[in-house]
């Protein structure tokens, strides 16, 4: 997947170094993008906004992530392209 602007996302947040608050995934919203896996993000949190800038893809803290159903919904298309080159192969194969 190739992230764009507007596109909903995961950040794990950083959480708390004494552990009083543990790393959780938060909803954000991609806002820049510099390279397939390096966004700006506006992150949602219970008590407000975060901005952040340049974060890296991963599943550690401080990183963003796809959310499942994206990384299902990705997963589903890419199967079914192969499925169709397949085909058309096929067709021009007879």
């Amino acid at each position: 997947m190739i992230p764009t602007v507007g596109r909903m996302v995961y950040y794990k947040s950083l959480g708390s170094p004494g552990g009083e608050f543990q790393s959780v995934d938060r909803a954000a919203v991609i806002t820049a993008v510099h390279n397939a896996t390096c966004i700006d993000i506006c992150v949602f949190n219970p008590n407000g906004l975060y901005f952040n800038q340049k974060v890296t893809q991963g599943q550690n803290p401080g990183q963003w992530d796809w959310m499942p159903y994206q990384k299902g919904q990705a997963a589903r298309t890419e199967q079914l392209e192969a499925q169709l080159r397949a085909q058309d192969q096929d067709m021009r194969d007879r």
